[in-house]
This record gives C-alpha cells, sequence and structure tokens, in this order.
C-alpha cells in the first residue's frame, strides 16, 4: 500500500510540474530518455506496432508501465529505479533479458543511470510539444537551416552538435609523410588509450581472411602454400599481391555483391499474401555483381540504379539496373486500393533511397517533422516528389553476352509441367461441379450451385497456382524488372506484368505532389516539388539544387545530386559500408542511419580521410579495399597478449587493437561446404537456381490468397543445385531453414549488418541436418578418390590413412594437423568404418506426387489433394550412403567433425 500512495503522489506531483517549469525528471525525459528509446529500443518496442516483440510496447507510458506478455517482474516501480525490470535488463544483469540484445547497442553506464534517475523521478512522460519546448530552452546545440517545416516552432529547434556530424563538409585530415593513413588514425586512439596494438596474424590466417573477406570462398592449399612463401620473403607485398589477385576474381562481384543485395533487400518474388514470382528480377542481381567485379564507379552505379532508363534506355544494363527501385516487397490485386498501394511503393522507395545512399531512414518524417534530425516533413515529401512520375514495367531489354542463359529451357521446361499438371486437375475440378449440378437438377443449368467448400477452395488455388507459374515461363525472355517515367494510371491487378505503353505521358496523368497531413493518402497538404534533404545543403555548404519538375527527368537530377562530390553524405556512407564488409563493424556503427539516433563515428577524422580517398579515386571500392587491406590494423590477430587491458578499455573492440573474429555468414557455410566437398558449381551468373531445402518445409502448406503455394521442388540435377548460394531463388514467403538458422537475414527490410547470434539450433544443425551431412560424405568421397588416384590404387585398395587426414585439413582449414589430431582422426575411422560395415543403407525415394492436407480458406475444414512434382521426375540426388563402401562413410564421421569445428566456421 505505502508503494502504491508513493507512486501516486509521484505522478500527482508529476503532473502539477508539467504545467510549470520543467522538473528534473521531464528534462531528463526530454533530453536523454526519449532519444535514448527511440535509438535503442523502438526498432522493437513501438515502431512497428504490429511487430511488437514480448507484447511489451514503448509508444506510450501507459503501455510501458502495463509491461508485456513475457515480463513476470515490474517493468517499472515508481520512484524505485533499481528495483525495476527495465533498469535491470538495461545493466544487462539478468542473463537472458539483455536489452537492447545486440551487443553493439548495448547501454553505457551513464546511459542506465538515465533510466535509473528517470524512474526514480517517477517516469514523467511529457507531450511531444512540452518535450519540444524543453529541448529548445535546455538542449546544448545548433539551430540548422532546413526547408519550411509544418510546425514554425520546428524551426527553432537545437540539435546536439556533435550529432550534426554526417551533414557537415568532409574534413580531410593531414597525414604525416610514411605513415599508412588508416593505421596513423587507428593508433593516434589506441595511443590515447594507453594500449598497445597485438601482433599480426599468421599467414595460414590471413589467407582465410583475405579469402573470405573478398571472395567468400575457402583458400585451396596451393593457394595457401603459394601466400605463405609470399609473405616469408615481403608480407607487405605478398598481402597487396594475393587480394589483388581476389578482386581480380570472378568471386569477388559475388562476395561484395551479396553485401549490396542485403542493403537492397534482392529477392525473386514480390511478398505479401500471393508473393508472386518476379521473373527478371535476377538481371539485377547480375547487375550488381558485374559492377563489382568490372570496378564500376560508385557514382555511376548510383546514378544507373536511381535514373538508368533516364540516362540512355538503349542500353539493356541500365534498365536492368533500375530494378533497384521496385525491390522492396509489393502487391497489388484486384481487391487493393490503388492510391493506397502506390503511395505505399512511393513511401518504401523514398526511404529506402534515403538509408541505401544517405544513411537516413525517411519514413521518421512521413507523418510529421523528424523529432531527431533536421529533417522536416517537407523534405521527405520533395524527395519522393522525385519519383512520383516513376512506374512500373516490364521493359523489353535483350539479354547481354555476358549474361549466363544456361538453365532457362530446363526451368521453363518445369513451370510448363506444374501448368499442365494445375490444368488437368482444373478440369477434374470442373468437371466434378458440372456433374454435382446434374445431380442436384437433373441437368446441367448455369447458376446452380455445384461448389462444395473443398471444391471451390481447390479451384482458387490451382487458378492462383497456375497465374503464379505462368510468371516463372517468362524467366529468360528479354526483359527488364525496370520502370519509366509517365504519367499515373491505375492498375487493378497484377499479373500480368506490366508493360511500358507507347506514350507514358499519353495516359494516366501526372499528380500533383503535396505534404500527406499525417502520411494519409487522402489528405492533401502543402503541394511540394522535387527536393533533397535541406540540411544537408546548408551545413554541408552545398549550392542549393534544382531538380527537374512537370515531364523532367526528376530521378536523374536527384541521383546528381547525391553524387555530387561535394554532398556530404554519400562517400561517407559507402566507405563507412566498406569498413563494416571488412571489419564486422561500421567506423559509424550503424550504416544505415548517419542521423541522431544512430552511433557516432569512433574515427571521424579516418571516415572523413576514407571518403575523400575514394572521390579522389574516381569513387572506385577497389581502390579503398586495397588500401584497406594494406594497413596493418586489418591484417591485426583476434589474441592479444594482454586480454584484461583489452576488455578494460575497449570492451567493444571499437578501437582495433585486435580484430573480432567472425563467424561464417549462412552463404559462406554452406558455399564452403560445397567447395570444400568438391561439389560447388562455380558458374557465375543466371536464372535463379532452387537447392535442396528440408523436405518437411518444402511441402508444408504456405498460404496465398485464395489457396495453398506449390510444393517447393528443387533442380533436378546436382550440378544446378550445387551452385554459390547467392544464386539461390529468394522467396519471401519461404525461407531456407538451413540459412536462415545462421542469421540470413529477411528479404523485407534492408539489412545494414549482418547479426551472429549463439544458439542451440546451429549447434544441430551442424551435426545432424541433410545438408551437412551429404557434404561430409561427398567431402569423404573427394579424399578418397583424389587420394586413391594419386597412389595408383584401386578404390577399395591400400591407403595411408594419415595422409588422407592430412589432405582433409589442408582442405578444410587450411593447415595440417598435430599429430595428436592425427593419431585420433585416425582411429576415430577405423571405429567408424567398423560400425559401419553393420549397417545396409538404403537409396532414397523421391515420389513425384505429395498429398498434401490443408485447411479451406472460407470454412477452415480440412481437405485433402495430391499435387504433381515434375522435378522429381529426373530427379538426381547428390551422393548417397547407399552408393558407397563402409570406408568412406567412416571418413564421412571425421569431415564432418572437421565442419562443425570453430576453425572452420570462425575467421579467426
Amino acid at each position: 500500500m505505502r508503494a502504491l500512495t508513493t507512486s501516486i503522489c509521484l505522478l500527482v506531483i508529476a503532473s502539477i510540474a508539467s504545467a510549470t517549469e520543467p522538473t528534473v525528471g521531464e528534462k531528463l525525459y526530454a533530453l536523454r530518455i526519449a532519444p535514448m528509446f527511440a535509438e535503442k529500443c523502438n526498432a522493437c518496442h513501438g515502431d512497428d506496432p504490429g511487430k511488437i516483440k514480448g507484447g511489451f510496447d514503448m509508444r506510450t507510458r501507459d503501455d510501458l508501465l502495463w509491461g508485456g506478455d513475457e515480463y513476470e517482474e515490474e517493468v517499472v516501480v515508481l520512484g524505485k529505479g533499481e528495483e525495476s525490470f527495465l533498469y535491470k535488463v538495461s545493466t544487462r544483469e539478468i542473463e537472458g533479458w539483455e536489452m537492447p540484445p545486440k551487443e553493439a547497442d548495448k547501454l553505457t553506464e551513464e546511459e542506465t543511470w538515465w533510466i535509473r534517475d528517470w524512474i526514480n523521478e517517477g517516469a514523467p512522460w511529457p507531450d511531444d510539444e512540452r518535450v519540444a519546448a524543453i529541448q529548445d530552452e535546455y538542449a546544448e546545440g545548433e539551430q540548422v537551416a532546413t526547408s519550411l517545416a509544418l510546425s514554425e516552432d520546428w524551426q527553432n529547434r537545437r540539435y546536439e552538435t556533435e550529432k550534426l556530424w554526417s551533414y557537415r563538409p568532409l574534413a580531410v585530415p593531414e597525414i604525416p609523410a610514411d605513415n599508412h593513413p588508416i593505421d596513423y588514425l587507428i593508433s593516434r586512439k589506441l595511443d590515447e588509450l594507453d594500449l598497445p596494438a597485438a601482433p599480426a596474424a599468421d599467414a595460414t590466417t590471413l589467407a582465410r581472411r583475405l579469402n573470405y573477406t573478398y571472395t567468400g570462398l575457402p583458400p585451396t592449399p596451393v593457394q595457401v602454400d603459394n601466400f605463405r612463401e609470399a609473405f616469408k620473403a615481403d608480407p607487405d607485398a605478398a598481402v597487396r599481391e594475393y587480394g589483388k589477385a581476389l578482386m581480380d576474381s570472378v568471386h569477388y562481384g559475388e562476395r561484395f555483391g551479396s553485401h549490396w543485395l542485403d542493403v537492397t533487400r534482392y529477392a525473386d518474388t514480390a511478398g505479401f499474401a500471393n508473393d508472386y514470382h518476379r521473373p527478371h528480377a535476377w538481371r539485377y542481381r547480375d547487375y550488381v555483381i558485374r559492377s563489382f567485379n568490372r570496378d564500376r564507379p560508385y557514382d555511376e552505379f548510383v546514378r544507373e540504379q536511381l535514373a538508368g532508363d533516364l540516362i540512355d534506355a538503349k542500353d539493356p544494363e541500365n534498365l536492368v539496373a533500375t530494378g533497384f527501385l521496385r525491390m522492396g516487397p509489393w502487391e497489388h490485386t484486384g481487391m487493393s486500393v490503388f492510391r493506397e498501394m502506390r503511395q505505399q511503393w512511393l513511401d518504401d522507395v523514398t526511404d529506402s533511397v534515403g538509408q541505401t545512399f544517405l544513411a537516413h531512414a525517411m519514413q521518421c518524417a512521413k507523418c510529421h517533422d523528424h523529432k531527431f534530425d533536421p529533417v522536416p516533413t517537407r523534405d521527405y515529401y520533395q524527395m519522393m516528389a522525385a519519383f512520383s512520375t516513376t512506374q512500373f514495367a516490364e521493359r523489353p531489354a535483350p539479354l547481354l553476352a555476358v549474361e549466363n542463359r544456361s538453365g532457362i529451357g530446363e526451368a521453363r521446361e518445369w513451370a510448363d509441367a506444374k501448368i499442365a499438371a494445375y490444368e488437368g486437375e482444373l478440369k477434374e475440378i470442373q468437371e466434378t461441379i458440372a456433374a454435382n449440378r446434374r445431380q442436384e437438377t437433373g441437368e446441367a443449368k448455369v447458376g446452380d450451385n455445384g461448389l462444395t467448400p473443398d471444391i471451390e477452395a481447390s479451384q482458387g488455388r490451382v487458378r492462383k497456382n497456375i497465374t503464379r507459374h505462368k510468371l516463372e515461363q517468362e524467366r529468360g525472355k528479354p526483359f527488364a524488372f525496370a520502370v519509366f517515367d509517365g504519367g499515373t494510371k491505375a492498375v487493378r491487378s497484377a499479373p500480368p506484368l506490366p508493360k511500358m505503353p507507347p506514350q507514358p505521358w499519353a495516359q494516366g496523368e501526372i499528380e500533383p505532389d503535396h505534404i500527406l497531413t499525417g502520411g494519409d493518402a487522402y489528405s492533401l497538404g502543402d503541394p511540394v516539388t522535387p527536393g533533397v534533404l535541406s540540411a544537408a545543403v546548408s551545413l554541408g555548404e552545398m549550392e542549393q539544387p534544382e531538380l527537374p519538375q512537370g515531364k523532367g527527368p526528376r530521378r536523374l537530377g536527384l541521383a546528381d545530386w547525391i553524387v555530387d562530390p561535394q554532398n556530404p553524405l554519400t562517400a561517407r556512407v559507402m566507405v563507412n559500408r566498406l569498413w563494416t564488409w571488412h571489419f564486422g563493424r561500421g567506423i559509424a556503427n550503424n550504416p544505415n542511419n548517419f542521423g541522431g539516433t544512430g552511433e557516432l563515428p569512433t574515427h571521424p577524422e579516418l571516415l572523413d580521410f576514407l571518403a575523400h580517398y575514394f572521390i579522389e579515386s574516381g569513387w572506385s571500392v577497389r581502390a579503398v579495399n586495397q588500401l584497406i587491406l594494406s594497413s596493418e590494423t586489418f591484417r591485426r590477430s583476434t589474441e592479444h597478449p594482454d586480454r584484461e587491458a583489452v576488455a578494460l578499455k575497449d570492451p567493444r573492440g571499437e578501437f582495433y587493437a585486435v580484430l573480432a573474429p567472425r563467424r561464417l555468414t549462412a552463404e559462406e557455410l554452406r558455399d564452403s561446404f560445397l567447395a570444400v566437398s568438391g561439389e560447388l558449381n562455380r558458374t557465375v551468373g543466371g536464372i535463379p537456381v532452387r537447392p535442396d531445402i528440408n523436405p518437411e518445409v518444402a511441402i508444408q502448406p504456405r498460404q496465398i490468397m485464395g489457396g495453398t503455394a506449390s510444393v517447393y521442388e528443387p533442380d533436378p540435377l546436382p550440378q544446378q543445385r550445387n551452385r554459390r548460394t547467392v544464386y539461390a531463388e529468394r522467396i519471401r514467403g519461404l525461407r531456407d531453414p538451413f540459412l536462415e538458422t545462421f542469421n540470413q537475414p529477411g528479404f523485407d527490410a534492408s539489412c545494414e549488418v549482418r547479426e551472429t547470434s549463439t544458439i542451440a539450433p546451429q549447434a544441430l544443425t551442424l551435426f545432424n541436418s541433410a545438408e551437412v551431412q551429404d557434404r561430409s560424405l561427398a567431402f569423404a568421397d573427394r579424399l578418397l578418390r583424389e587420394m586413391t588416384a594419386a597412389a595408383g590404387v584401386e578404390r577399395s585398395g591400400k591407403l595411408d590413412q594419415r595422409a588422407v587426414i592430412r589432405r582433409a585439413f589442408r582442405l578444410s582449414l587450411g593447415r595440417h594437423p598435430s599429430e595428436q589430431e592425427l593419431i585420433a582422426c585416425v582411429d576415430e575411422w577405423n571405429l567408424a568404418t567398423k560400425e559401419e560395415q553393420q549397417i545396409r543403407p538404403m537409396p532414397g525415394v523421391f515420389p513425384t506426387t505429395v498429398d498434401r492436407t490443408v485447411m479451406a480458406e472460407k470454412t477452415g475444414e480440412p481437405y485433402t489433394f495430391t499435387e504433381v512434382m515434375p522435378a522429381y521426375r529426373d530427379y538426381v540426388p547428390d551422393l548417397q550412403r547407399s552408393d558407397v563402401d563402409a570406408r568412406t562413410r567412416g571418413l564421412a564421421h571425421i569431415c564432418l567433425v572437421l565442419f562443425n569445428l570453430n576453425e572452420f566456421v570462425y575467421i579467426n
């Protein structure tokens, strides 16, 4: 009762105080707590009301005090900060409840004290107007000239000076002669901390680090041996030349292209209820890979993706590049309201361009002026106006000579077979309907009820899947997933695929551009014209650009402003991404967010030096990569002689006294298994391939509007399935469980940095999944094939087991085994072989049909049908246990262990 009385008193006091001078608690909320919640918490607990994690909603004070679905303690005990669950989890003292969950977002001790003290003050929660007033009066900082805001008071808002760093012109530091710029600027921070750097990593470790950084694949034994020899003679030259050779490889574009595709949300389907296929999206993926392989200047790369069709529509490459603008999830059906769906796309593309190229999440300013950045709502709608004349189209674009055409015919045959099977089923359904009508009325009569709920559900399912597979028939045809400029014309549904009209401006209308009050598509506010981020112009000391209006090339004008060398954001954003792709964390550790809620750069001078170097090198990504790999910082070991000093002075690893170990990404893991087992098909580019995935997931019911989607069918041949993972079909509504387990990001939102979780299913997957078991068997088979051939003996002949194990270590880990490891592996191989001799594995059975039971959409009642799977008519499985002898299966046990070693899974 006493605690309740205290809480009520505190609430009353806070309420009375709110009408006069701000209390300590109110000032703490306005100046510290609100910005911190926005930066660290709301992504999971408020930004998306439909995805509130744990049911813990932090959008209002009442919701915060109520708590959530999973919290047993009182989240906030008013007046008792140290007893409050919110404070405890912020200090990370409760195991399993560390908040924020990402180590990179961990609160400082001072930030946790803010939460404690704010709760002690009664956890006041002033409204937005009062917050703005408090910030205006008490916040230190400066005013920023922007375009006109919705609120005049907003123009008087002050911003913390240090948080405006990204808008200012580049400040390029002086680097003393004979100093490597990266090492010089990194070492200055370490000197301030009195923290010596770790020694360089050994040659074998560096070979793996370089290979995975620049190709995403493990080095071969020959590559390691050659690098080690060169490293002995001249370490600097060895690293530079090896890095250059890797970047000359076609696999370099695949690796760096994968990074870019994370940011742009590349997928082969549209997502949402129908998850329609995008038959030409793969050409954008290959364009990205080619661009990195060719070291296409980044300013050209940006302009082509934003406005390639306006640069030169006769060049197919330019049309393919604009697929970037359509990469987000999108669906428009006959049940959709076109205006609302169109506005959703405009919101999405504006935000995507902001995050990708300018590191600004634009949708924060959709409904109101940005709370923490000098980005008024007017900026948002002015930038959106650059896209308001942009329309969707599958535009004719001849296939280029460099584009891979393999597999197109086979994929089309499979789609034809699926359609034929569904059309046969549809005919049977229609005959059943007619028979039902005759039975009811004695004659077939239009309008009689011949549909039962399960028949109606089957009819909808079949028709929808025929439509979906007809889209797949389009793969390989000479079209680009692209856009054009013209009037906006409402479309009823999709598919069919949109085509560009012969006179783009003669159809539809040129819609006037307005601020949408509250973000409502029907609530038109002030008119706007195409524009840019005004704070970047004023603080960046740029000339005010005049973007084209009307029928002018609006997107091209925006693109030219983005890549203007005077733009303070663009080069910084990209070199920060490059640094992230090398080190696992950015110099500014929110690569999509350079605003006030993003982390400040740890080495601002280094970031500006790299940005300037990037521009001066002709916007060459490869030049920046060469500079990074030539640094001592990049070559540093992950082991430091004084671990306690590192833990004390650099607990987040942001000053690079040592390099953090990096676990292989999901795609790198799969590709490495295939490379080491000898199964990897290194063919570059082409239509998406379908690898094997967990069969239970493949056939599980996947709802689409009007029924159930087809089962997932892998490609029939191993050489098709065992391509690099970047070429695997990305289906938004059906994720590969292996890849998802190892943190492959979803395809709906831009991924700025790959997360790395450590959970039990990962260990179970590495030991038990068919993916890893199959690769282990193939690896064992490769070892015995190669070793028996080298020894000139029959497959069943006598072999030097120690030599086989040495070869296994060289291929998988890049090093020789120790004597102890040799003895243990040989003993285990012999023991496993004896066990396998008692087993008679049976070959796999791959049926061409599957019986499925799903729920009817209208009634919720189950019904059963049989689906034809034509991919399995000519299916050739990977090597099976029944195909090899006990000795091979026994060796596969050793291979499985090697694949499960941290040394294989991590780059050390």
